[in-house]
């Protein structure tokens, strides 16, 4: 019985603990991003430029991933390995948690009939270029998975630029398949996709 209330206390202070160093990694998140992230990428994650990303509800594995690429300079950025710096893993572990609360709304493309090319695209590739369908990866939302990236209410400027970087094999810290998948696209094919998986 004894053993039962000890182990009953100790879970206890465990969860307390837990939850205080939760607390205080959020408060330390939120004070980077009220420093420097909100510049570029505002102030709840939405950004207001399709040169950068759309954080809010971003996967926290992926924007911790991207962090620390960015700082041992696995992905090219002056602007960024600038800013990731001083950041420790457990900052950017934190920062990735406080993004990936937030939520933006979703809009409907700008040019519906290119999102309408996309979406055929996305959800079947091409078999005469052979492009797959990214779906396979990206699944039905475009949420991707804890270590891809949610592409659903991303920019499509955003989106595209970031696979004309995979076409011309500029960004190489991500997944190898984007290179494969990227280089069999198209301009308009990237484009669509891009306008598509933003209205998501």
């Amino acid at each position: 019985m004894k053993q039962k209330l000890r182990a009953a206390v100790l879970w206890s202070i465990l969860l307390v603990a837990s939850s205080a160093f939760a607390q205080a990694d959020e408060a330390r998140a939120k004070k980077i991003a009220g420093g420097s992230c909100f510049l570029c990428h505002g102030a709840q994650g939405e950004s207001t430029s399709e040169i950068f990303p759309r954080l809010a509800g971003q996967h926290a594995e992926y924007i911790t991933k991207q962090l620390t690429a960015f700082k041992n300079g696995q992905r090219k950025s002056t602007a960024m390995s600038e800013m990731v710096a001083k950041l420790t893993p457990d900052e950017m572990v934190a920062l990735g948690k406080y993004y990936e609360k937030m939520s933006i709304p979703r809009e409907d493309p700008k040019d519906p009939q290119l999102a309408a090319v996309g979406r055929y695209i996305f959800y079947n590739g091409n078999k005469f270029s052979g492009v797959p369908a990214c779906v396979s990866c990206h699944g039905a939302n475009a949420e991707g998975a804890a270590n891809l990236p949610r592409l659903a209410t991303q920019f499509s400027g955003y989106i595209h630029t970031q696979l004309k970087s995979f076409n011309k094999r500029e960004r190489t810290n991500d997944n190898a398949v984007m290179h494969v998948v990227a280089e069999k696209m198209t301009e308009l094919e990237m484009a669509a996709v891009a306008e598509y998986v933003s209205g998501k």
